[in-house]
């Protein structure tokens, strides 16, 4: 007798049928290729990410697992809707389930509360056995050990980056923006030799794709000791390139940035977020210590270390001063490669409780708390500062002359610097790297970046209108 089908999919769209965007990235989320792993063999389970690829309402998937973020809500409502109405079985998961799990209570046949591992198979047993229930709780911050490694055999082949895994779980810090900050875990180690497993679990992978690795942490330096460890034992796999995540200070540890060295870190995920001391206070990331940028990063770069960086707008203690200023002060700290985004306040987080508390937000449409729309009215700067600042500061920073003199200077420290190792393998890697961010960035600008602001620009023009004309009923009634 054939299995059941179980078709799972990591949503992406947010803009519509009509406005589809499929993104550019090198490598999955971590989310779809886990739930893989956890699933128990009495079903084929399929795998499909919607930033690369359409949803397919004609799968012949008798079960459906939807994983999304917050901004996917809506977008996953419907979509578990046309399921339904098909005679599928749909269930929701991810962090906006975990969340707000009563929100989406009668939208699915079934909403999962929590971390997977503990509760997925589970699900799974009780969805062949037709059995299902509405509502899975998974234990709080459960221990990490154990976890199957990911199903990379599943990856679509656009991705060039099928290793993607997690060492640990969770932040030491409190940034006020962070949706890990929504009932937040302690901080959780996977154990050493799982992590290796999973990096080494590629039967069925082209060769080259066995040798690229991203560890998707949020931030793998949250305990410098056992990153240190970790790095160690992945420089005995010699890959060709591995990307992290982690917070600016722990590029202070000298001997954590040698060791990513030895384990051929070629890339460094960094949540700069902004060259404004008070900006990065407002949103307690203290952490971050603006004039010791330009000295980290230079650090990163003699061991030929690529730097990408998140950068945020629309921060509490922007300036448009900070704006006008802001393309030249990049220039100075010299990150490769920005990620730019408006600041988001993600429902449940500090920051959307101190801005919902003083009535500044004015767009509560979920779909648009992706980083690319302004959904509330910031303090310090006007929306369409906020809005001009978003287009225009990658719009620069990406300019080809720009990225040649930043290439030029990145392979300048890195083979003038007695911490350069494996020179003549590395340079071309890192130009390759260089250039994919760059023609990612470009692209997601063109083809999404700008079609949003137009909305948003008209959006704020009409909330202007309208407040016009309430000051001008208000004026009238008073007289």
């Amino acid at each position: 007798m054939a299995k059941p089908k179980l078709e799972i999919i990591v949503l992406f769209q947010n803009l519509g049928e009509q406005h589809r965007y499929y993104m550019r990235s090198p490598a999955p989320p971590l989310s779809g290729v886990l739930l893989a792993g956890l699933t128990p063999d009495i079903v084929d389970v399929s795998l499909r990410h919607e930033m690369i690829r359409p949803v397919d309402y004609d799968t012949d998937a008798d079960f459906i697992a939807l994983s999304f973020m917050d901004y996917c809500s809506p977008h996953a409502i419907e979509v578990a809707r046309r399921f339904r109405a098909l005679g599928k079985k749909v269930v929701a998961g991810g962090r906006y389930a975990s969340t707000f799990p009563d929100r989406l209570a009668g939208h699915f046949d079934s909403v999962i509360e929590g971390e997977a591992e503990r509760v997925w198979p589970q699900v799974v047993r009780d969805l062949v056995a037709n059995r299902l229930r509405q509502r899975y709780r998974a234990p709080f911050a459960p221990d990490l050990d154990d976890i199957p490694p990911p199903r990379y055999d599943l990856v679509e082949p656009q991705y060039a980056i099928p290793l993607v895994t997690e060492a640990t779980r969770g932040c030491p810090f409190r940034c006020s923006y962070c949706q890990l900050n929504i009932a937040p875990k302690p901080f959780r180690r996977r154990p050493i030799p799982d992590v290796i497993r999973d990096l080494t679990a590629t039967e069925g992978l082209p060769y080259h794709k066995r040798r690229l690795a991203m560890v998707y942490d949020n931030n793998v330096g949250g305990d410098l000791k056992h990153a240190k460890a970790l790095l160690r034992e992945i420089a005995k796999l010699e890959m060709w390139a591995v990307g992290l995540q982690f917070t600016m200070n722990c590029l202070e540890d000298e001997e954590f940035v040698d060791l990513m060295v030895e384990a051929r870190v070629a890339m460094a995920f960094l949540g700069m977020e902004s060259l404004a001391e008070a900006s990065l206070l407002g949103v307690n990331k203290g952490h971050n210590v603006v004039h010791r940028y330009e000295e980290q990063f230079r650090r990163l770069r003699e061991r030929g270390i690529l730097i990408f960086a998140g950068f945020m707008v629309g921060l509490p203690e922007d300036t448009p001063d900070y704006y006008r200023t802001v393309n030249a002060a990049l220039d100075r700290v010299d990150p490769s490669a920005i990620l730019s985004s408006i600041a988001i306040p993600i429902p449940g987080t500090p920051l959307h409780a101190e801005v919902a508390g003083s009535g500044r937000i004015v767009d509560h449409d979920l779909s648009h708390y992706e980083g690319d729309h302004l959904v509330f009215r910031p303090e310090t700067v006007t929306p369409d500062e906020v809005l001009e600042a978003y287009e225009r500061i990658p719009a620069a920073f990406y300019a080809w002359p720009r990225v040649a003199r930043r290439w030029f200077r990145l392979m300048r420290d890195f083979w003038t610097s007695p911490h350069g190792r494996r020179r003549l393998v590395r340079s071309p890697l890192l130009t390759m790297i260089l250039l994919q961010l760059t023609w990612f960035q470009r692209y997601h600008l063109e083809h999404k970046v700008r079609p949003v602001l137009a909305g948003e620009r008209a959006k704020w023009a009409s909330l202007a209108v309208e407040e016009v004309t309430l000051v001008r009923q208000a004026v009238a009634g008073c007289n």
